[in-house]
């Protein structure tokens, strides 16, 4: 399942990815540099309305945000696999403790660590089409 978007319709784009998840709650992310995978994190994180202020983990692997779920306390976990060098590293710094605490994951550079995602991850593709002109792609695994 394919579908082009532009900046101004990311926010129909978060959407629908999450509508995508049904009950899943891991989303992994592929894409280059530049595709857009932080930014679209970022607008998942304002649909669910998070309270913290959503930034990029590159060098800290991971950020929590919190937001209410149905009324409870709940976490975003928010990773960025990028300066990982294997899945030891990985779990050495909590991934697969956030993989499986049973909250939202979103995590960028996934391939670091393929084998950590449980079955119930959706796997996303963003590329960059042309300019502002992005796609997303939910991929079969």
């Amino acid at each position: 399942m394919k579908k082009e978007f532009s900046q101004d319709d990311i926010i129909q784009v978060a959407g629908w990815l999450l509508q995508q998840l049904a009950d899943k709650k891991i989303i992994a992310f592929y894409g280059q540099m530049g595709a857009g995978k932080t930014t679209l994190i970022y607008t998942l994180c304002q649909i669910l309305q998070v309270e913290d202020v959503v930034s990029s983990p590159t060098f800290s692997i991971i950020n929590e945000y919190r937001f209410m779920d149905e009324g409870r306390p709940a976490s975003v976990y928010h990773m960025d696999l990028y300066r990982l060098q294997d899945e030891e590293e990985a779990i050495r710094a909590g991934v697969e403790d956030c993989l499986y605490s049973g909250h939202y994951c979103f995590v960028e550079w996934p391939e670091k660590a393929p084998d950590l995602f449980p079955g119930e991850t959706l796997y996303v593709s963003l590329t960059v089409k042309d300019g502002e002109q992005r796609e997303i792609e939910i991929l079969k695994k």
